[in-house]
C-alpha cells in the first residue's frame, strides 16, 4: 500500500544550521532516497520552495480566484513529500520516523486512497 509522508514545519526550524549543516542535512535526505529506492518502498519524494511563493486557487461559481500565498493559516507549511510503498501501516510509520526532517519537523502519514478509472469514465476506490 502507498503511504503519503506530509513534512511539515517552519523556516525557523533550519534557520539555525550553518550552511555547512544544511549541506549535510540535505545529503542525508539524498541518502535516504537511496536508501528506500534501494529497497524498492521510495516511489518518489520532492522538497518544495518556500510557502511565500505558494499559491491558492479556487473556482467558484465559474470564477477563478488566485491569492498568494499558502491556504493554511498555520505557522507550519508543507515543506516536501515521500510517497513511500509499505507492507503495513507499521513499516510506513517507520519509514516515515526515518525521514531526517522527522527531528525537527512533523511527518504526517496519510495512507493513499486510490482511485481507478473505469473504461466508461467512472471512478471507483481501487487497492493497490
Amino acid at each position: 500500500m502507498r503511504y503519503l509522508c506530509l513534512i511539515y514545519g517552519t523556516e525557523d526550524q533550519t534557520r539555525h544550521l550553518s550552511p555547512q549543516e544544511m549541506d549535510m542535512y540535505i545529503n542525508e535526505h539524498i541518502d535516504y532516497d537511496a536508501q528506500l529506492h534501494a529497497r524498492g518502498k521510495l516511489v518518489v519524494s520532492e522538497a518544495l520552495q518556500p510557502a511565500g511563493t505558494a499559491a491558492t486557487v479556487r473556482m467558484r461559481r465559474n470564477t477563478l480566484s488566485v491569492t498568494d500565498g499558502p491556504f493554511a493559516e498555520t505557522s507550519e507549511q508543507l515543506g516536501g513529500f515521500y510517497l513511500v510503498e509499505a507492507d503495513s501501516e507499521e513499516e510506513a510509520l517507520q519509514l516515515a520516523a526515518g525521514i531526517p526532517s522527522a527531528r525537527f519537523c512533523s511527518i504526517e502519514l496519510r495512507p493513499v486512497k486510490s482511485i481507478v478509472c473505469s473504461p466508461g469514465g467512472q471512478g471507483n476506490e481501487g487497492g493497490r
